[in-house]
């Protein structure tokens, strides 16, 4: 059975950091592609960033040059580091891989960005 844990949420101020860390289990870990969604109150689900098998990223507008995706295939883990943190960047954090054909996502983690 495959499993997401996500971690590493919580209350941050206005132009803080935070990492948030997505523990995979029960898969190819290695073979997958990895990402981080968000869901922002009052907006639709929106990509912010994702990971292929080989490391090429790609990010979402709204936190381009704010983010970086990156993975530890070793550790099974799919890490997001994020900084200059928004009170916008505010919401609920989810993690994803897509392997062997399907998609598999994670509870989700909160965050909230404080002025």
């Amino acid at each position: 059975q495959v499993q997401l844990v996500e971690s590493g949420g919580g209350l941050v101020q206005a132009g803080g950091s935070l990492r948030l860390s997505c523990a995979a289990s029960g898969t190819t870990f290695s073979a997958g592609v990895g990402s981080w969604y968000r869901q922002i109150s009052g907006k639709e689900r929106e990509l912010v960033a994702l990971i292929s098998s080989r490391g090429t990223t790609r990010y979402g507008d709204s936190v381009r040059g704010r983010a970086t995706i990156s993975r530890d295939n070793a550790e099974n883990t799919i890490y997001l580091d994020m900084n200059d943190l928004k009170i916008d960047d505010t919401g609920v954090y989810t993690c994803s891989i897509y392997v062997d054909d399907q998609l598999y996502r994670g509870q989700g983690t909160q965050v909230t960005v404080s002025s």
